[in-house]
């Protein structure tokens, strides 16, 4: 809940400063909020179906949000769609797409603000580790396999970090970030990518349970796709806006 005020304050503000009034993000995200998270259950129910589903599962369990279990795709993905039909019932001052160029480094923010719950949760740690910043895993929480290991990597924290990172870089965007922008809405595009990137090595490093295909972890195969769909779409988007340019 922290995250998403924080979100949306820094929303507000990047919004405003593009020109536009900043209660449309306020009342966009009373749309986005609740679709983020029902988005999140469904992507986390859908990737972890034993669980709910499986031999010793219980389906109910699948509406129990309280007991925690968000997936960040189907988050971003429903709420991004509810914050869509929104703009297109409302008169807003600006286009959909400065609504996701404004919010992306809030988006960003908000993900490293939710990963600390991870550590309060002593969840999502990554593989043993004797490195200095190790994390200490009780070990009743060790998963099976790894009892007798007593540090890990501290998955959630390099995430953390990884957000703030992009977050800094969308608010700051240096040349190297600018001039892959070329119309609005890039820049949600390269938020998407950049987390993307990361969450690739870190999802490696990870040892919780997931589901496999061939393999890799299911959201490495996720990531992937993201990528690709990301990298397509500012290409795609580079192309359109020099072709604009060239006919005045």
């Amino acid at each position: 809940m922290l995250g998403i005020a924080v979100a949306i304050w820094i929303g507000r503000k990047r919004y405003e400063k593009m020109g536009g009034n900043p209660d449309d993000v306020s009342d966009a995200a009373a749309w986005a909020v609740p679709a983020g998270i029902i988005g999140g259950r469904i992507y986390h129910v859908i990737t972890s179906p034993q669980k709910y589903f499986g031999a010793d599962g219980v389906p109910t369990d699948a509406f129990k949000i309280w007991e925690g279990g968000l997936g960040i795709w189907g988050a971003i993905s429903l709420g991004a769609f509810a914050v869509f039909i929104y703009y297109k019932k409302h008169m807003t001052s600006l286009p959909f797409t400065h609504f996701l160029d404004a919010l992306a480094p809030g988006v960003a923010i908000a993900q490293a603000i939710g990963r600390i719950g991870n550590w309060f949760n002593v969840e999502l740690f990554g593989k043993p580790t004797t490195l200095p910043w190790g994390l200490e895993i009780p070990k009743f929480d060790r998963p099976y396999g790894y009892k007798d290991f007593a540090t890990f990597h501290p998955t959630f924290l390099y995430e953390l970090i990884w957000c703030v990172v992009i977050a800094y870089l969308l608010m700051k965007t240096p040349k190297f970030i600018a001039k892959f922008i070329s119309r609005p809405g890039d820049l949600f595009a390269l938020y998407v990518l950049g987390y993307t990137i990361g969450r690739i090595w870190i999802e490696a490093l990870r040892i919780d349970q997931a589901n496999i295909i061939l393999g890799v972890r299911l959201n490495i195969w996720v990531s992937l796709l993201v990528i690709a769909s990301s990298l397509i779409y500012l290409a795609r988007s580079r192309a359109f806006g020099r072709k604009q340019r060239e006919n005045g």
